[in-house]
């Protein structure tokens, strides 16, 4: 216990966790913008890239476990409460938060559909401020005007005429929002239980086989050249298996929540990609409603509930 706190307290380790989790951030968030490359100029289709890359990246972190952690990854399917909330959390959750993200992506880009998906910090507070029938705290107030407020700003450029991007771009957005939510708050006792390893590779390859039976992950649309094999490889195993490795070996240096916020790379690193590679149109107002929903993680981050 000691010899953790003095290397939590130590600079290097500390520093360590940090330069990690901006490593996962911004791979979760390059990831996003060769997703775009993908749809937009190499005509993938959304549901190749999700089936494939949840069952390639489940595998990935399930050989992890086994060979490198030395997990039992069977020991998980020996619980039948276990078993349910795996089930629904692979379906619901991570089949969910990855098929709404990259939906977004295609009909819209990847800037706005990482800094939509960010609104779902403020759909967890909305939630359990709900659930406890208490009124919200100021802070949660302030953080509820602020991201409804930025993603007006964020879809309309500030103008009430007309969006900035299609409905069908924006739905998938706050789709992804509310599966993340979902996705967040769904699997604590599987994670408490069975740790992250176990629970989201499991939930990776069950929502990637589930999937497989609606679209099989060999029915390919697109173009396969050079670039677009790097780029799916890249997607599926610095933008998922490495940058989920960075951000759990981060959480040995840094507490969860310093994570969190420095995880908010991923947003920034998904607009400055998509501006100056795939040329996409992001101006003052989209930079503005960027930050204010950014800024809701901020000050919801002292938030005990």
């Amino acid at each position: 216990m000691n010899s953790q706190v003095a290397a939590v307290s130590s600079p290097r380790p500390r520093l360590k966790g940090i330069f990690l989790v901006l490593i996962a951030a911004t791979l979760w968030g390059v990831s996003g913008t060769v997703a775009q490359y993908l749809f937009h100029t190499q005509g993938f289709s959304t549901n190749w890239l999700v089936v494939n890359r949840l069952i390639f990246s489940g595998l990935g972190l399930l050989f992890f476990a086994q060979t490198f952690k030395k997990q039992n990854i069977w020991s998980i399917w020996k619980n039948k409460q276990d078993i349910l909330r795996l089930v629904i959390f692979g379906i619901l959750g991570m089949f969910g938060v990855q098929y709404t993200y990259f939906a977004a992506i295609e009909y819209g880009n990847a800037a706005t559909a990482t800094v939509l998906q960010y609104l779902a910090p403020v759909i967890i507070v909305c939630y359990l401020t709900f659930r406890s029938k208490k009124l919200p705290a100021k802070n949660e107030v302030m953080a509820i005007g602020l991201a409804l407020f930025g993603t007006f700003l964020l879809v309309t450029k500030g103008s009430i005429h007309s969006l900035s991007i299609s409905g069908s771009a924006f739905t998938w957005g706050i789709l992804s929002a509310f599966a993340l939510a979902f996705y967040t708050l769904y699997p604590g006792k599987l994670l408490e239980k069975w740790g992250s390893l176990l629970t989201v590779g499991w939930g990776m390859l069950i929502g990637g086989i589930g999937f497989s039976f609606i679209h099989p992950p060999w029915k390919f649309q697109g173009h396969w050249s050079l670039s677009s094999f790097i780029a799916v490889v890249f997607v599926i195993i610095f933008g998922t298996l490495i940058a989920f490795f960075c951000f759990m070996e981060s959480l040995k240096f840094i507490g969860a929540s310093e994570a969190s916020l420095l995880a908010c790379v991923e947003p920034l690193s998904a607009a400055f990609l998509a501006v100056a590679w795939l040329q996409v149109s992001f101006g003052p107002a989209e930079w503005i409603g960027s930050f204010l929903i950014i800024t809701t993680i901020f000050i919801l981050s002292g938030n005990k509930r």
